[in-house]
């Protein structure tokens, strides 16, 4: 029995959301701000039950909020006609054959054998006389304020107190919660909200059916002295494991020499405390001894534990204490005991049956952690989860669970499948995508996708959790990339500074950008950057050929050779890629094509005219703009050969770069070295150019 979708509607950013979860590990990513952390809270405000867990105003979603204000102000609104509005949150529940279904047998609403959906629903909802009653006390609030304002001199504090802030502070007197089982049909795979068995007035428990636990991001995991964090949870293992029967051996062999102490320590105790035993009995009573006490040893197994034990680690050969250790290690410990600690609270008691569903959440598990210690939490966590739940008496119950993460080190040895991510469509909603799901728009080339599959996972899983994205051909703009956007970054704050303006964007080195490594196969990526939506730069050659179909320089070209242009551009010959703009090489895709659109979000650039030359790579782009800078130290290029060739002004730039790189990579990091420290000795080739200053602009 698993939970195979959950469906959101009007909790903060989550609008109208569905998230689709795998079998057993659902790998929640996306950039900050995205509601990875709001999808915890609304599981935990609905399913925990919780005092802490009440809705607040904020949890109201922005186009929500106006929707409850059109509704007050709607007097044409009747009980027959008025649907109760709110925050909303369904399960779907998919069973099996081989499932117990004493405990769903209560919600379902469909005996239908090939129907093997239930629909559990949970709301925070307006009803009608919610409505009413805000109606009224609204009204009598206002004329409250009313009064008050003209009672106030100072002028500045005469600020209307509306709908909003009447709820933000007495909403939980009108909005009420409801849990319910929804009727599902199995043929459209729609559920009808307008049938349904309501549970709170039936009385029936989800305990049962459904058991959340979480780890939240917020772990009182620290390095300090005075804390004992690891310490405190061995406690709290150990409590959880006595009062499931586990370990019943050890559990009874620990008593038994606490027992044994005892004695002994009481025969100390009468020792040690003679003398005020005695003043005691000595000062009397009514009859002699009548004050006689005894002072006796009671070790008491779980107290011990809690107020006693201290976690050590092991650190070459000797023990020190826990509070020497590293966040990272700590966080991580951290975490492997709370895990345990809420595995025993899924396996409950001897006399009690683990839930039907059992979902167990991890919010952002690398905090504090290094990249490699990243890598084997995932690996781990993975064969922990995959264990399920495992009772010594046999029963075992499986465990469905959620990770969120921002770390793109954890992605990388996730799999692929198991890929949720997080999406913003506006400042007022978030969608999910399932990554499984490109597979679709790969059908027709399947080895591009097992490529992007692999490629992606392994080496660029940052581009998940980035805003926009930069694809680069190869060894040359990868070494190159950074310095460059410096130096751009540098040269347009040079030039603010001169007209004495500001700049309304933020440098390229401040925004989020992802550099991607693609080769000669950024088209493979065109349905992936659809797919996630980021703004792309994709920064290729001209690569002329000739009427042979061999290389040659642009100027005596009459065909290209690069399949990212022929791709995007699959009509265009090369005399009109020479001529486009940049709106001309801008994208939007539009039902799977990409069609030219000076609005789109991803732009194409490759060599322009500059200095009456075309160029056809990186390489005799640079040589044709910073020709001066190379000749006087071209000596000291490692990544060049046939020096001479740079004293003859008639060999044009193609020609140089034919004859005289050695190495592009070489001649890529001579660049760099030969540097002044504002990158003001040499010029950025001009497609370069207008692909980051595109990009740059949000």
């Amino acid at each position: 029995m698993k939970i195979k979708k959950i469906k959101i509607e009007n909790f903060r950013l989550l609008k109208d959301f569905e998230l689709h979860l795998e079998d057993e590990l659902s790998l929640v990513i996306g950039k900050n701000n995205c509601g990875k952390t709001s999808l915890l809270s609304i599981l935990d405000k609905f399913l925990s039950h919780a005092e802490k867990t009440k809705f607040s105003f904020d949890d109201f979603n922005i186009e929500f909020k106006n929707d409850v204000k059109q509704t007050v102000e709607d007097l044409a609104l009747n009980e027959e006609t008025y649907h109760p509005i709110g925050i909303k949150l369904k399960l779907f529940i998919e069973y099996g054959e081989k499932d117990n279904l004493s405990n769903i047998s209560k919600v379902m609403m469909d005996l239908d054998p090939d129907n093997n959906f239930i629909v559990l629903g949970f709301e925070y909802l307006l009803d009608f006389d919610g409505l009413i009653r805000l109606r009224k006390d609204f009204a009598e609030f206002k004329t409250k304020e009313k009064s008050k304002l003209k009672d106030t001199k100072e002028t500045s504090l005469k600020t209307e107190k509306n709908l909003f802030y009447f709820l933000k502070l007495e909403q939980s007197g009108y909005f009420h919660t409801r849990r319910k089982s929804i009727e599902f049909d199995v043929k459209t795979k729609i559920e009808n909200d307008d049938k349904y068995l309501d549970l709170d007035i039936e009385k029936i428990s989800l305990k049962e059916i459904i058991n959340f636990k979480f780890i939240s991001a917020k772990r009182d995991v620290s390095n300090k002295e005075i804390d004992k964090t690891l310490s405190i949870q061995t406690s709290s293992i150990y409590k959880k494991t006595e009062a499931s029967d586990e370990q019943k051996d050890a559990i009874d062999d620990f008593k038994d020499k606490l027992s044994e102490t005892d004695i002994v320590l009481s025969g100390i105790y009468s020792n040690l405390f003679k003398n005020v035993i005695e003043k005691v009995r000595n000062f009397g009573g009514i009859k002699q001894d009548d004050s006689l006490i005894d002072i006796i040893s009671t070790l008491q197994h779980r107290e011990l534990l809690e107020g006693n034990t201290t976690v050590m680690y092991n650190h070459g050969g000797s023990s020190l204490p826990e509070n020497y250790n590293g966040l990272g290690y700590m966080n991580l410990i951290s975490m492997i005991f709370e895990i345990e600690i809420l595995l025993q609270d899924f396996k409950r008691k001897k006399e009690e049956r683990p839930s039907d569903i059992n979902i167990l959440f991890i919010e952002e598990p690398e905090a504090h952690t290094h990249p490699q210690m990243q890598y084997i939490f995932i690996k781990n966590i993975k064969y922990l989860l995959n264990q399920g739940i495992q009772r010594e008496d046999g029963q075992i119950a499986e465990l469905q669970s959620i990770i969120t993460t921002h770390s793109s080190h954890i992605v990388a040895e996730s799999n692929f499948d198991d890929i949720k991510y997080l999406k913003k469509e506006s400042e007022i909603s978030v969608i999910a995508k399932n990554l499984k799901d490109l597979q679709y728009d790969y059908k027709a080339n399947t080895k591009q996708y097992q490529f992007l599959k692999q490629y992606l996972t392994i080496n660029r899983a940052e581009i998940f959790f980035a805003d926009k994205a930069i694809l680069i051909e190869g060894d040359t703009e990868r070494i190159l990339l950074p310095t460059l956007m410096k130096k751009f970054d540098l040269d347009e704050e040079k030039i603010f500074k001169a007209s004495g303006g500001k700049d309304k964007f933020l440098p390229l080195l401040s925004q989020n950008i992802s550099i991607i490594e693609v080769g000669a196969y950024s088209q493979i990526f065109e349905k992936f950057i659809n797919f996630i939506g980021v703004k792309s730069l994709i920064i290729t050659d001209l690569d002329a050929t000739d009427a042979a179909g061999e290389k040659c320089e642009p100027s005596l070209g009459v065909n290209f050779s690069n399949s990212a242009l022929s791709f995007f551009f699959s009509t265009a010959t090369l005399a009109n890629l020479k001529s486009y703009s940049v709106a001309e090489k801008t994208f939007i895709n539009d039902s799977g094509k990409w069609k030219i659109n000076a609005d789109g979000n991803l732009l194409i650039v490759y060599q322009i005219l500059e200095n009456s030359f075309i160029a056809r790579s990186f390489e005799d782009s640079f040589i044709n703009l910073n020709r001066a800078f190379i000749t006087p130290i071209k000596t000291q290029f490692e990544g060049l050969k046939n020096f001479a060739e740079f004293d003859n002004l008639g060999n044009n730039p193609y020609f140089l770069a034919e004859k005289c790189i050695k190495k592009k990579t070489h001649f890529a990091l001579d660049i760099l070295y030969h540097s002044n420290e504002d990158f003001s000795n040499w010029n950025i080739p001009g497609y370069i150019k207008e692909g980051l200053s595109w990009l740059k602009q949000n």
